[in-house]
């Protein structure tokens, strides 16, 4: 067992205050978090903005590169420290954890490092009205103290995916993660000490959202800007705090995203991708596919292709080979999303596999297991349908033509992503520009390009980051007119 204290100014602190860690797969204790309140928040806002304008902010961009590209190398030299504390704190399994969560959460500081360095800024010439010259430019300042506040599902690489920007422009940040996975945000502690990022860069401060350490961050008039990963009413309660002070803010929240498979997809790949979409991370994944369309000629084969698919994951603990299902983050989350099964199963939905708990072996039946479940024959209408579960399930319905699958797809409050499976062209490009999403996948799921916008609709978030685009929430731009 281990504390994971706060890490504020280069230090870890210990609180008074501490609460449990326990493993998702077992539900062992793994430790105690120390729980941060509104004196360890100050102090952590104070050390940032002491950082800003002084060592890290004097530093040039050139040594702010190499301190990212060390940090980087560092979370790679300590990989297996990484991820075994991934895996403990969410029970994915290690296949995931090793080839996704690590290496793109050290991958995050080399890229915006190489962005930040080599964006250019607009400059003009002009002819002034009497005649005269003169010559305007654009300079990116750090927009300045950043609370970052950060979900369950894939720790280390969300955080890093704004902590890398935020730190790559000269800002100073101060991270919230989530109380079920504390572990690898304050491994990163230790990791920026080891590579001489200065005191009060990086902070850390442990707890829950109201009434604790999320609550008096997003609060505090000290912090210059607020971004989030996470449900949308988090995103509205977080908007409502960064409304004092007009602070921007960055959210990436909720999706119900739809993945539509046409008659003529590549069949087999098509069932593979959805299998993927619907329950990777045991369908802890804001860009899961919950509701799935099936154009009808291929309709009942599919689903039945889906059901053999989904009934030859592997549930298991994270270190067994073949495991493709782990558990879920805590056993609150599982009565949630069994709310959810018993809520279909009272609607008539037609259960087509799953629907339960499944049976674990001894040493990890106190873990938060469930089974992959998909569903056929509920009415758009249905609950099932229209609110994000966040786990291993989907239901299936079919449609007869391009404009009511559509339709059926932008039929929701949410705007996240798609996914869609065709092997006509024309039907890929028209898809991609009339489903109201921030990200539309044709013939595959999960697939990014790092360097390009990535973001949601409507009540799936405001703002676009990855690439350039991340430079417009953590710089602010200036422009400077020069009459010759």
């Amino acid at each position: 067992m281990r504390d994971y204290p706060n890490f504020i100014d280069g230090e870890f602190v210990a609180t008074g205050r501490t609460f449990e860690n326990r493993a998702p797969a077992d539900n062992r204790l793994l430790g105690f978090v120390h729980e941060a309140g509104k004196a360890e928040v100050d102090a952590a806002v104070a050390a940032a903005r002491a950082a800003l304008h002084g060592e890290w902010g004097r530093l040039s961009l050139a040594k702010r590169t190499e301190l990212l590209y060390a940090l980087a190398a560092e979370i790679n030299r300590r990989f297996e420290e990484f991820v075994e504390a991934e895996i403990a704190d969410t029970g994915k399994p290690r296949s995931l954890a090793s080839h996704i969560d690590i290496p793109r959460g050290a991958a995050n500081f080399r890229l915006f490092a190489d962005i930040v360095a080599n964006v250019p800024t607009e400059s003009f010439r002009m002819t002034t009205p009497d005649g005269g010259t003169a010559v305007s430019y654009a300079v990116r300042s750090p927009l300045g103290v950043v609370a970052v506040v950060c979900p369950w599902n894939l720790p280390l690489l969300l955080m890093t995916w704004k902590v890398g920007p935020a730190l790559a422009c000269g800002n100073t940040v101060i991270v919230k993660p989530s109380e079920e996975t504390p572990a690898t945000a304050t491994l990163l502690g230790e990791a920026m000490n080891a590579v001489g990022i200065p005191r009060g860069v990086y902070n850390v401060l442990h707890g829950f959202g109201p009434g604790s350490a999320g609550e008096y961050l997003t609060q505090h008039p000290g912090v210059n800007g607020i971004t989030l990963t996470g449900e949308t009413r988090t995103g509205e309660a977080i908007m409502a705090a960064a409304a004092q002070g007009v602070r921007p803010v960055s959210f990436e929240l909720g999706g119900k995203n739809a993945g539509i498979v046409f008659a003529d997809a590549d069949f087999d790949k098509a069932v593979a991708g959805i299998t993927r979409a619907s329950f990777e991370n045991c369908g802890q994944v804001c860009l899961g596919t919950e509701r799935v369309y099936v154009q009808r000629p291929i309709f009942g084969k599919f689903v039945a292709a889906l059901k053999a698919s989904a009934e030859a994951l592997v549930i298991g603990p994270p270190h067994q080979p073949g495991v493709g299902l782990g558990p879920l983050i805590s056993a609150e989350h599982r009565r949630k999303v069994l709310g959810y099964y018993e809520r279909a199963k009272a609607e008539g939905a037609t259960i087509v596999t799953g629907g339960g708990v499944p049976v674990m072996p001894e040493e990890f039946r106190d873990g938060h297991w469930i089974e992959p479940t998909i569903w056929t024959g509920l009415p758009e209408r249905s609950a099932i349908i229209r609110e994000e579960i966040f786990g291993p399930c989907c239901h299936v319905a079919p449609f007869d033509t391009e404009e009511e699958a559509i339709a059926l797809a932008n039929a929701t409050d949410y705007g996240l992503a798609t996914t869609v499976w065709t092997q006509n062209l024309s039907t890929a490009h028209r898809l991609g520009e009339a489903i109201e999403v921030g990200l539309c996948w044709i013939n595959s799921w999960f697939l990014r390009d790092l360097r390009t916008a990535f973001g949601g609709a409507k009540v799936s978030g405001i703002g676009r980051e990855g690439g350039v685009h991340s430079l417009e929430f953590y710089t602010e731009l200036r422009n400077v007119m020069i009459k010759l």
